[in-house]
């Protein structure tokens, strides 16, 4: 697989939609590289990504419930 893909390309892979990446790459959440006016995500790095944030959220959710025992 190539590391840098297309927004459209890396939406037919199925990690995200091709919707939610425009929105990461616009709040500047989605890593990646502009060639031209095409933004290529580095979809290692981007599975990397939405890993930490969801273990993250997994970590706030388990601290919230402590704080609430």
């Amino acid at each position: 697989m190539n590391d840098f893909l297309t927004i459209r390309e890396t939406a037919k892979l199925g990690i995200v939609s091709e919707k939610m990446l425009r929105r990461m790459v616009k709040r500047g959440e989605c890593p990646g590289i502009y060639a031209g006016t095409r933004f290529l995500v580095n979809v290692k790095l981007l599975e990397k990504a939405l890993e930490e944030m969801s273990l993250s959220c997994g970590r706030e959710r388990g601290k919230e419930k402590e704080a609430a025992r």
